[in-house]
């Protein structure tokens, strides 16, 4: 984000409350403005003193705050948000928000905003599964209002089932997706992440150093701009964003059989991962023992996954990545006029693996466009907002010579 942005967060009477103490702490922590305002039910389950310190804003609890100058905290408090989050929001509040209630600060302002109103509904099971519960999210959806879960699990109650607030985490994640541009909404983007492994025998095998760490940040931006993302990964230690289908492979040939099952649905193929170049012929089904003797493999190639996307007919918009570790640009765009792919993204090796930062160059038809170093997360970003713009050029391009054909 290039401003800081401001959030309201409204909180209601439940025993999630907690979590959004600690959703208040990750959101400053990401440097977001965060104004906090309580219903009197919540007030009951974690104090305002609590958010104070975390926000390092006053807390609002009263309609009649006399802290507001003209009396009217509902609109002033309204009109500094960026966005308004209800989390937790209660069955009660949901009830109020759908009849357009006003009969405290939270409920006022919510009616009174001008800017998107996000809500985490946490609540009992049974609850949640009502049919009235149930009419009134549906009826919010209606109305533009963008509902976050909730999730099945374990509720203070004891029981378990749906109903369970959004993780701080996942919230997060929604809130910066929230703020960014929706450069991909509706589209259907397919990345690979991660390495391969690809087996000696049953404990061995041939791998490589990708951590996934481009894959993943790629897939979360992607997420943000609108799209919705399929990722299929190899082995890594990281958790996908929530809403991103996971597709977990281990070797090449895993990797090309998802990609294949998949790529149909694709608007745009992003290909991140670093697929091993061969695999062993008849891996030993046992593990090998070791002896003073050498140990001679057969290799044989793996399938060229984006080579592959990118002969489709009418296939997906591809974008390819490269790591290269000496003659870097040139290199880089001679894999790109190889593959014959609009885009590629290219790095040096000693540079990006396992790293939470990187550069990036990219290489299209235009000429070579340089990311300075930053998180992956903010060139993941910026690598989506150029191919965004290029997806949008090739349609109109295609639109166009469509046309011009059925003169």
């Amino acid at each position: 984000m290039t401003q800081t942005k401001c959030l309201l967060l409204g909180v209601t009477g439940g025993i999630a409350a907690y979590k959004a103490a600690e959703l208040t702490r990750l959101l400053v922590q990401e440097g977001i403005e965060v104004q906090v305002v309580m219903t009197e039910a919540a007030c009951r389950f974690v104090g305002p003193a609590t958010f104070q310190a975390l926000s390092g804003n006053t807390v609002y609890t009263d309609l009649w705050d006399a802290r507001i100058a003209n009396n009217m905290a509902h609109i002033d408090l309204s009109r500094e948000a960026d966005v308004v989050l209800v989390a937790p929001a209660s069955a009660d509040f949901i009830a109020k928000l759908v009849h357009g209630r006003a009969d405290d600060l939270l409920s006022t302002l919510c009616l009174a905003r001008e800017c998107p109103l996000l809500v985490a509904p946490a609540m009992n099971r049974q609850m949640w599964e009502n049919p009235a519960t149930q009419r009134n999210i549906a009826q919010l959806e209606r109305d533009g209002v963008t509902i976050l879960g909730p999730e099945s699990g374990e509720q203070a109650c004891g029981e378990t089932g749906m109903g369970r607030m959004l993780e701080p985490e996942t919230l997060l994640e929604d809130i910066r997706a929230n703020f960014q541009p929706r450069l991909l909404q509706g589209k259907r983007v397919l990345i690979t992440a991660g390495p391969t492994f690809e087996a000696i025998d049953t404990v061995r095998g041939i791998t490589n150093l990708s951590s996934g760490k481009m894959g993943y940040a790629t897939a979360r931006a992607a997420l943000e701009a609108g799209a919705e993302v399929i990722l299929v990964s190899g082995s890594v230690s990281l958790t996908a964003p929530a809403r991103v289908k996971l597709v977990s492979v281990t070797s090449a040939q895993e990797m090309f059989a998802a990609v294949r099952q998949a790529v149909g649905d694709a608007d745009i193929f992003i290909g991140v991962a670093a697929v091993a170049d061969y695999h062993v012929v008849n891996p030993s089904k046992q593990k090998i023992k070791k002896s003073s003797q050498s140990l001679n493999l057969q290799l044989a190639p793996n399938p060229d996954i984006l080579e592959y996307v990118a002969s489709l007919p009418d296939g997906p918009f591809c974008v390819g990545f490269a790591a290269e570790s000496e003659n870097f640009h040139q290199h880089a765009e001679q894999k790109r006029r190889d593959k014959k792919i609009p885009l590629l993204a290219a790095n040096l090796v000693q540079d990006t693996l396992g790293k939470d930062e990187s550069e990036l160059v990219l290489f299209d038809d235009s000429g070579v466009h340089p990311l300075p170093r930053a998180p992956k997360i903010t060139l993941a970003r910026q690598l989506i907002r150029h191919i965004a713009e290029l997806y949008a050029k090739s349609r109109t391009v295609a639109q166009f010579k469509k046309n011009q054909a059925g003169k």
